[in-house]
């Protein structure tokens, strides 16, 4: 499993009348999570679209359990569970970080493909990086102790 945390506040401009974080919000917030976590694996998506790879948004979902407010910390966890096939699965948990409430959880699955519009396989560099933290079976996989990042 890969995990990576972001922290950020809710802008005013992203309130609605109610004052909560419009829901529109929370897509926007797992992009951020997504492309962090590409960062940090030394692999940014904007390099995966040079390699000619691309990641089209095909299936996602929220449930929220609490509302966001303008100016609150929030804590954004992205995890990959498991190895991608033809198809990238991210989840995502939104925390508020002052009582550490579970605010939302969703996901996003991403087709890869290149610039013609046609499906491929997961990049070979891109497994390459994310293979060690998942191991092979009956061996401890990479950053398993610190829990991946």
């Amino acid at each position: 499993m890969i995990r990576s945390v972001i922290h950020f506040r809710v802008r005013y401009a992203e309130t609605d009348r109610m004052k909560f974080a419009h829901h529109s919000r929370y897509l926007e917030w797992f992009e951020c999570g997504r492309a962090e976590m590409m960062r940090e694996l030394g692999y940014p998506y904007r390099q995966m679209e040079d390699d000619g790879v691309l990641l089209p948004l095909v299936e996602m979902g929220c449930r929220f359990k609490r509302a966001a407010h303008y100016d609150d910390l929030l804590r954004l966890e992205t995890f990959l569970h498991q190895l991608p096939r033809a198809r990238l699965r991210l989840d995502y948990r939104v925390y508020r970080e002052e009582d550490n409430e579970l605010l939302a959880e969703g996901f996003t699955v991403h087709a890869f493909i290149n610039w013609e519009g046609r499906a491929l396989k997961p990049p070979k560099k891109f497994m390459d990086i994310i293979r060690p933290y998942f191991g092979t079976p009956g061996e401890s996989p990479a950053g398993a102790a610190e829990g991946g990042f």
